[in-house]
C-alpha cells in the first residue's frame, strides 16, 4: 500500500521520497526513474530538480502521488509522464501505442546516415508506423525527403498524426492500412520498419510494464516471430525500387532466420548491425 507523500518541501528532497519508495517496490534505476517522472509530472527541466527551490504541493502534489501510484502498479513511466524522448523530438505515447526503445532510435539513425549519403529527392516508407517516431525522425532529420507512415491501429495513427503537429513536421504523411495495401503501386527508394516480432508463446513472460500495458498487436509476430518479416521480404521485392534499402529492427535471436528469409526473397547484399549489448538487431539489405 503507497503511503501517500504529504507537505511542501525542497524539491530535491522529495525527489529523494520518491526514489526511496520506488526501491523499496524492485524499481531499477530508482533515481533516474524519480528525475524523470518528477519532471515529467511538473513539465520542468530535470536541472530545475537540484536548485533547492520549494517543491510542489496542493495539485501538484497530488498529481505527483498519482504518478507514484501509478507506477508502482507496473504502469510504463513514457505512459505516466505522456511522451518520450527520440532522436530530438519529443514523442507522445500513451495507451495503445507501443514506447520506442533504443534499438529502434539505433536503426532511425542509421537509416538517417544512408538517407544523408543520398541524391536526393528520398521516398521513405515506415510500415508499421505505430507512434511515427521514424518516420517522423527521418522527415526531421533529412533534407529534400517524403516519407509515408502506414499503420493498422486507429489510436497509433492518431498518435503519430498527433506528433507530426508536436513537432511541426509537414513532410510526412500517415495511411491507415495493412503493410503495403495503402501504397500498392508506389515504390520506395527506403522500406523501414519495426514490426511485431515476439513470439506468440513468449508474450506471458514478458516484463509486467510491457505485457499488460503495451499493445499486444504491436509485439506479436505469431508463432515463430517471423509473420511481418516474412510479408514484409515477399513486398520489399515489389515496392523497393533498384538498389533500395530494406532496413528492419529484429528480435535478439532472430538473425539467422532473418538472414534466410532475406536470402530466399533474392536479398543477397546485406548486413547485420548490433545493438549496444552488442547483439545483432538491424537487419540492413539492399534490393537486387
Amino acid at each position: 500500500m503507497y503511503s501517500a507523500i504529504v507537505g511542501r518541501k525542497e524539491i530535491d528532497n522529495l525527489l529523494n521520497e520518491v526514489a526511496s519508495v520506488l526501491k523499496k517496490n524492485g524499481m531499477n534505476d530508482s533515481a533516474k526513474e524519480a528525475e524523470a517522472l518528477i519532471a515529467g509530472i511538473l513539465r520542468i527541466d530535470k536541472s530545475a530538480l537540484y536548485s533547492g527551490v520549494l517543491g510542489p504541493y496542493g495539485e501538484q502534489l497530488n498529481a505527483v502521488n498519482i504518478a507514484v501510484e501509478r507506477r508502482l502498479r507496473g504502469e510504463p513511466l513514457q505512459y505516466i509522464i505522456g511522451y518520450t524522448d527520440f532522436l530530438g523530438l519529443k514523442i507522445k505515447v500513451g495507451d495503445g501505442v507501443l514506447i520506442p526503445r533504443p534499438e529502434t532510435e539505433l536503426l532511425a539513425e542509421k537509416v538517417i546516415e544512408h538517407i544523408k549519403k543520398r541524391f536526393a529527392p528520398v521516398f521513405v516508407l515506415d510500415l508499421c508506423t505505430g507512434s511515427g517516431c521514424i518516420a517522423l525522425a527521418v522527415a526531421k532529420h533529412c533534407d529534400d525527403v517524403a516519407v509515408c507512415g502506414v499503420e493498422q491501429s486507429e489510436i497509433a495513427l492518431e498518435y503519430a498524426a498527433q506528433n507530426a503537429n508536436l513537432n511541426n513536421i509537414t513532410n510526412v504523411r500517415f495511411l491507415k492500412g495493412d503493410l503495403f495495401e495503402p501504397v500498392a503501386e508506389k515504390k520506395f527508394d527506403v522500406i523501414v520498419s519495426n514490426p511485431p516480432y515476439i513470439r506468440t508463446k513468449d508474450i506471458a513472460g514478458l516484463q509486467r510494464e510491457i505485457r499488460d500495458y503495451e499493445p499486444i498487436g504491436a509485439l506479436d509476430g505469431g508463432e515463430d516471430g517471423l509473420i511481418f518479416y516474412r510479408r514484409i521480404f515477399s513486398g520489399a521485392k515489389e515496392h523497393l525500387k533498384q538498389g533500395g534499402l530494406l532496413a528492419l529492427e529484429i528480435g535478439h535471436d532472430q538473425s539467422e532466420d532473418v538472414r534466410k528469409l532475406a536470402l530466399d526473397n533474392g536479398f543477397t547484399d546485406m548486413a547485420f548491425y548490433k545493438d549496444y549489448s552488442g547483439i545483432e538487431r538491424i537487419f540492413w539489405g539492399f534490393a537486387p
